[in-house]
């Protein structure tokens, strides 16, 4: 049995099904932009980040579905900030028992070590001395993408937009930027070099090399080979380098998927068609994945946190929303699709347990 967490703009939809075949569970936060919700695969705890349009951005808990959220303490910024907290965007496990990140705007991190229940600022992020300096990208300074590394709680690595890459190797306490080779092309020739504003859409690790990660950029897909130092562009195969979506097979770290978009402009799928694209060599080259999507007249949005997978080679399982409220999947690492879901609100994100 497999379970789908859907966060929406009205609401955390629960699906759970085997095969082909899925059904609403339940239904959470009503009315509400539920941006994320994941479990924490350790614990089997339950997580929504939950944005109010009274309350702001709260994140919520839960070790029972069937039963009441709980509300999650200390995700606050200092009395003296200038922002206050904008959205929580993601939550990531960390690599030591009861160990979590949250990302969220403007541009920050928090931390907890009792398994999601209360959260810490990140001091030496919150205190860099660039901050003053940070631009957000369209949708917010968003701290969307945590990479940690397997077996190694000392090593982090961070994607904000637009604030580019942001590496750790103390576990948190201090950092630098990791943005060598990315190409800014939305900005003028003149003014990319050392330029701060780096719009990064996704980053993943990859979990059996973990110096290798993938990059959904605005504008360049990349791939590093040397733990976020540096950057090479892959994007040559795709019809678009633009978009959001990401997911590397943590069996491969020669594989990633990614789901064009037309252009900053034109966020929607190329020529009316969904398509999902495969490199099974780093970025080499890219295999079009389409059997069973809408193949005309489809022009859906897939958001960054919209697209997940569960398992791992040729048995992996793939989930991806749209905009339109429809969620497709593969059992069979994208060879063929079907559609999971119809008509629920815009999907904000997907993620499997």
């Amino acid at each position: 049995m497999t379970e789908l967490l859907v966060g929406t703009k009205k609401g955390l939809f629960v699906l759970e099904g085997e095969g082909e075949e899925f059904r609403i569970r339940s239904r959470s936060f009503a009315g509400e932009p539920v941006e994320y919700a994941v479990r924490d695969p350790r614990s089997g705890r339950a997580f929504a980040c939950v944005t109010s349009a009274f309350y702001g951005p709260k994140l919520f808990f839960s070790d029972d579905l069937d039963a009441e959220w709980e509300q999650a303490e200390g995700l606050a910024l200092p009395e003296d900030a200038e922002k206050p907290l904008e959205r929580l965007w993601t939550i990531v496990p960390g690599e030591e028992d009861g160990l979590l990140y949250a990302g969220g705007a403007p541009g920050v991190l928090f931390e907890s070590r009792d398994g999601g229940k209360t959260w810490e600022l990140n001091r030496g992020f919150w205190e860099q001395p660039t901050r003053s300096e940070w631009s957000p990208g369209a949708g917010g300074m968003c701290l969307h993408s945590i990479c940690t590394w397997p077996g190694d709680p000392a090593r982090i690595a961070l994607a904000i937009s637009a604030v580019g890459v942001w590496l750790s190797d103390d576990g948190g306490q201090t950092w630098r930027n990791g943005n060598a080779g990315l190409v800014p092309r939305y900005l003028p020739e003149e003014a990319r070099a050392d330029t701060l504003t780096l719009c990064v859409h996704n980053l993943h690790r990859a979990p059996r090399r973990p110096e290798r990660l993938f990059m959904q950029f605005h504008g360049g897909v990349y791939r590093s080979d040397d733990a976020g130092e540096s950057w090479l562009p892959i994007a040559d195969g795709l019809p678009s380098d633009f978009g959001f979506p990401l997911v590397v097979d943590p069996a491969d770290p020669e594989s990633a998927y990614v789901i064009p978009l037309v252009a900053d402009l034109d966020r929607v799928t190329p020529d009316g068609r969904v398509r999902v694209y495969e490199t099974r060599d780093a970025g080499a080259t890219w295999i079009e994945r389409g059997e069973g999507l809408p193949s005309e007249n489809a022009y859906l949005t897939i958001l960054r946190q919209a697209f997940c997978g569960l398992g791992a080679g040729a048995d992996m399982e793939l989930y991806f929303g749209a905009t339109s409220g429809d969620v497709f999947g593969s059992r069979d690492a994208g060879a063929t699709w079907f559609t999971v879901a119809t008509k629920l609100p815009p999907v904000h994100s997907v993620r499997a347990a």
